[in-house]
């Protein structure tokens, strides 16, 4: 199992929007290339730690933060 999972979202200002929401939550966080082998929708993913994959997801939600999935 990997030690990061990954956000997909829909716009490179969703994985800016969820980047902040995350940090001001106080989890890891970090945007990165999105792989081609998961999506070539958004150039710009969040990269979080497997362990805080549940929190984030909450995070976002409360927030509405739009994202596609977490893998």
């Amino acid at each position: 199992m990997s030690e990061f999972s990954v956000i997909l979202v829909y716009t490179t200002s969703h994985a800016v929007q969820a980047e902040r929401v995350l940090k001001r939550a106080g989890l890891n966080v970090k945007l990165v290339p999105t792989p081609r082998h998961l999506s070539s929708d958004c150039g710009s993913v969040a990269r979080v730690l497997e362990a805080e994959r549940i929190a984030c997801s909450e995070v976002l939600k409360e927030a509405g933060v739009p994202f596609d999935r977490i893998v």
